[in-house]
């Protein structure tokens, strides 16, 4: 009569999983599939810490993703001027007030209170679309330097190319309000 000896050193969740891991392992082989029987080890190596039957997935591109979505996130910004933009255009009119004196002429004080929050606020916006810019297109180039043979995620691709786009738009309308070609301040004269 044979008796079965039990390693006493290993938790009750160790050894379920090694003998749902045996357990699976024979199946494939019954089965005559050596790739199942390496997919079977393959899972419980991929998944430590999982329970038995449990298989725990990489999800590759979740960083090229998230910076898909940071892009996009940051071209919209730059298209509305974002807090930041407002708050800074709103210091700028402020500063503009407290430096100019009531008998300074009208030019003046418009350029002071309004054109120079103006600017302010294009300046943001030009940054935001330049980080929109930035972000877009190493999410774009990074499978180049990746992996050889793994394709990039067609929606991470959109994504991407939705920020590049409009940090480019946002780009473009910062320059135009920056340098007064687009809705310059009304003349005094």
């Amino acid at each position: 009569m044979a008796t079965k000896t039990t390693d006493v050193s290993r938790t009750d969740d160790e050894r379920a999983r090694q003998e749902a891991a045996a357990g699976t392992e024979d199946e494939a082989r019954e089965a005559g599939t050596e790739e199942a029987a390496a997919g079977a080890e393959g899972a419980e190596a991929a998944a430590p810490g999982a329970e038995p039957g449990e298989v725990r997935e990489k999800t590759p591109g979740v960083g090229q993703g998230a910076g898909a979505v940071v892009s996009a996130a940051l071209g919209v910004v730059s298209l509305s001027g974002g807090w930041i933009g407002t708050v800074a255009g709103a210091r700028e009119t402020l500063v503009g007030q407290l430096q100019t004196s009531s008998g300074a002429s009208v030019g003046k004080q418009i350029k002071e209170v309004y054109g120079d929050a103006w600017h302010t606020t294009a300046l943001w916006a030009g940054l935001f679309a330049l980080a929109a810019l930035v972000v877009g297109v190493v999410v774009l180039v990074r499978p180049a330097f990746g992996t050889p043979g793994r394709p990039q995620a067609a929606w991470i691709r959109s994504v991407a190319w939705a920020g590049v786009s409009l940090g480019v738009v946002g780009l473009l309308l910062a320059v135009l309000k920056y340098s007064d070609a687009l809705l310059a301040l009304p003349s005094t004269g």
